[in-house]
């Protein structure tokens, strides 16, 4: 348990005066003494979760395993009916049966000679808080701690994968993910090659001196097999999106891939040797090998028309995109919660987890895509650009450019 007390500052101030002495009728001769000697005593005045903290004892604590509400209400010196009390004014904010053991809480206690709890503050996560004041009436309130948002600048060599170079790198690796969303739909991110080199301006996200975790990437350019990939963020018609430099946006109808950071195992193919059945036949999708659970992703918005077992793809989902484009997934170890037949799917919703249902020989994916029925190579399949800038914004949009362009100069 963690105290902190709080003090009080002696505050000196001396006044200055000038006076004019005439001697023997003379004047203009000056001197420059002290007139006035003030103490004033000053308190600091501190605040912490909005309350000032001059008057208190403030005790950190952490939930301990079979520890509860009231036990904590009630080791402090409040009494069982104002615990009831408390859990009843607070039941349409936070219901106390869900506090998680390993969080913290902060308990404020007179200086004086009672000792009386008037506040507890308890912990939902990194940025919001639950406030209990026990002053007078009870109240019950949620607040979310000021959060400062600095401006950063990585940038880098790919090395291996996006993932290690970013923490070899000493950048936080969660912005490698960022980058593999924002690229989804123009980066190949199993074709990565060394030399490969990228830089982004991103947000990070403190409270006081604590870094919480990544805000939003502002801009960003990743150079490719020798092409240049630039992103800017930018509002239209009140959603925010990524868009390269001419105006086009980032986002197409169909993700690259349908799950993250793995390794193809198996490629489209007209004659395969089948790994268990050892003859030579069609292999119309791509495998992607991955551990068992890794989720998978529908590659764009759809309808469910088909899931299931189906014989050797074992656990199967089918996605029917428009008129043209259908999708499928196999060897799922299990469904996304809920999914059936008939339910409508955005684009990056989690509609499975890879497994190795049906014939099999390891955890992976079996995905493949159809045009028009006839299936074809998703790892070649070309898609159509979402809404550009409109010719309305683009004056404000390439100011946007020229800002960020600086910045990574």
């Amino acid at each position: 348990m963690i105290k902190y007390h709080i003090g009080f500052v002696l505050v000196v101030i001396i006044g200055l005066s000038s006076c004019n002495n005439n001697n023997n009728g003379n004047t203009g001769t000056q001197d420059i003494g002290i007139d006035t000697l003030k103490e004033i005593v000053q308190p600091i005045v501190n605040k912490r979760f909005g309350v000032i903290t001059n008057n208190y004892t403030i005790a950190e604590n952490t939930i301990q395993k079979n520890e509860f509400f009231s036990n904590i209400l009630q080791n402090n010196g409040i009494s069982y009916a104002r615990v009831l009390e408390a859990i009843d004014v607070g039941k349409e904010i936070f219901d106390v049966k869900y506090m998680h053991q390993g969080n913290k809480y902060y308990t404020f206690n007179r200086n004086d000679s009672t000792n009386k709890t008037d506040y507890i503050i308890y912990h939902l996560n990194k940025t919001n808080y639950i406030k209990f004041d026990f002053i007078d009436s009870i109240e019950v309130s949620e607040h979310q701690l000021p959060i400062r948002i600095d401006i950063n600048i990585a940038e880098g060599e790919i090395n291996s994968s996006l993932w290690i170079s970013f923490k070899n790198a000493g950048f936080d690796p969660m912005l490698s993910m960022e980058l593999s969303d924002i690229y989804a739909w123009t980066i190949d991110f199993y074709g990565l090659q060394k030399g490969d080199r990228f830089k982004v301006v991103y947000q990070k996200r403190y409270i006081d001196s604590t870094y919480i975790g990544l805000g939003k990437v502002l801009s960003c350019q990743f150079i490719h097999s020798g092409h240049d990939y630039k992103a800017y963020i930018f509002t239209q018609d009140s959603l925010e999106d990524y868009f390269d430099e001419e105006g086009g946006s980032l986002r197409r109808t169909f993700l690259k891939a349908p799950l993250k950071f793995s390794r193809i195992s198996s490629r489209f193919s007209h004659s395969r040797m089948h790994p268990i059945l050892k003859i030579r036949r069609p292999h119309h999708g791509v495998d992607y090998a991955a551990p068992t659970g890794t989720p998978v992703h529908t590659i764009g918005d759809g309808k469910i028309t088909y899931i299931g077992r189906k014989g050797g793809y074992g656990k199967y989902v089918k996605i029917k995109h428009n008129g043209t484009y259908t999708s499928g997934y196999a060897h799922l170890s299990r469904y996304g919660k809920g999914m059936k037949v008939g339910d409508f799917v955005k684009q990056g919703i989690t509609i499975g987890y890879v497994g190795t249902t049906g014939r099999s020989t390891g955890p992976h994916l079996d995905f493949r895509v159809y045009k028009d029925g006839t299936p074809i190579d998703p790892l070649k399949m070309k898609s159509p650009p979402a809404v550009p800038i409109k010719d309305s914004l683009r004056t404000n949009f390439n100011l946007i450019i020229k800002y960020y362009d600086n910045i990574m100069k």
